[in-house]
């Protein structure tokens, strides 16, 4: 599989002026290209530029508005509930997770829900953000319909669940605070995607094709295959805990779908104080990868590692993109008329990422 390397400043270039063209305003543009890129960064490509043709279809068939901003529907001291409005969800969750820490420094926690969004992207972001701000930040994203979705319930034939995916950051006082972000089906749709587009092999434990047999192949999920969910009954369960915690919306009145965000900001320093729980934490963490690795394995890692490690690697280097993936955002920039060079970058596309390396000294 051919790949093509983008300076991250270029690729946030690129993706900032596509959204631009296609409607969204300069500020929802930047803040869309940052999660994107931040997603590539981060090693998860899966949720990255990749999905910027999906996005800018959607746009184009008016099933996403790009110049739309959240709304309040209500709120308290400690809850929010917003209203997408259709817009780009990257935005609404990036909203959600600013909203909840500005109101957890004056009320110790934040819980806030929404809905009417498009596709909000890596949960991990939002709750890296909170985890940077010295919050512990929690967010899912559920989504469930009986016999019409992609992912099967314990010892179901038909997909009647989203991804539904879970993510959880915790300060470590550093640049690698700790962050679980997964899917309760077996991988996120978007490696399906990934594999897709380098056409390369999955384990056979991911899907079922249409038929119900176990494949390899990821063109098989998206020739009426399905995933699974991971655990068996165990993430199946969670599944349905994620859809249930993101009807606190209250978007889903017909008894059968339930669907929603969910997310949730701590103030730490309610409980303790920051800096000596972040030292805590910290010295946890590095104390859980001292444990012997098991034969074959050359060391224990904790989550965020991968994140910060891929991060420093991608800003140096370049971030890769498969040729297919290249090729459908070109066309896209051809119908846009956005020019596809460098030329494109500003100094604030640069600032986003160059200061990163600089900062720690070990860019």
């Amino acid at each position: 599989m051919q790949m093509h390397t983008y300076q991250p400043a270029h690729l946030h270039a690129l993706t900032r002026c596509l959204f631009e063209a296609s409607g969204a305003t300069p500020d929802i543009a930047d803040i869309v290209a940052r999660i994107l890129v931040n997603a590539n960064l981060a090693g998860h490509d899966s949720h990255g530029v990749l999905r910027i043709p999906l996005y800018l279809t959607n746009i184009s068939e008016g099933g996403m508005n790009p110049a739309a901003e959240p709304t309040t529907v209500r709120e308290s001291a400690t809850t929010l509930v917003l209203d997408g409005n259709r817009g780009v969800g990257h935005l609404t969750a990036y909203r959600a997770v600013h909203q909840a820490m500005e109101k957890a420094r004056t009320s110790e926690i934040c819980s806030v829900s929404f809905t009417r969004v498009a596709h909000i992207g890596r949960l991990g972001e939002y709750v890296e953000i909170a985890a940077r701000g010295g919050f512990i930040g929690i967010c899912m994203v559920g989504g469930g319909s009986p016999n019409t979705l992609k992912v099967l319930p314990f010892g179901g034939k038909k997909g009647s669940l989203g991804t539904n995916p879970i993510a959880v950051g915790v300060p470590t006082g550093d640049e690698a605070p700790f962050v679980i972000d997964f899917a309760t089906s077996m991988v996120a749709e978007g490696k399906l995607q990934v594999a897709r587009s380098k056409n390369a092999p999955i384990p056979d434990n991911f899907i079922v094709d249409k038929n119900n047999k176990p494949s390899t192949n990821a063109l098989d999920f998206y020739d009426g295959g399905f995933l699974r969910t991971f655990g068996d009954h165990k993430g199946y369960a969670l599944s349905l805990m994620v859809c249930l915690m993101g009807q606190l919306s209250g978007s889903q009145r017909e008894g059968r779908r339930s669907g929603g965000a969910f997310m949730q900001v701590i103030d730490i320093s309610t409980f303790t104080d920051l800096d000596s729980y972040q030292q805590d934490i910290r010295a946890f963490l590095d104390a859980m990868k001292t444990t012997e690795p098991a034969d074959g394995v050359d060391e224990v890692l904790v989550p965020g590692d991968f994140e910060y490690r891929n991060r420093r690697h991608r800003l140096k280097h370049g971030i890769e993109i498969p040729d297919t993936i290249n090729e459908q955002i070109g066309e896209w920039a051809d119908r846009l008329e956005v020019p596809v060079d460098d030329r494109i970058v500003e100094d604030e596309d640069r600032g986003h990422y160059y200061p990163q390396m600089n900062a720690d000294g070990r860019g």
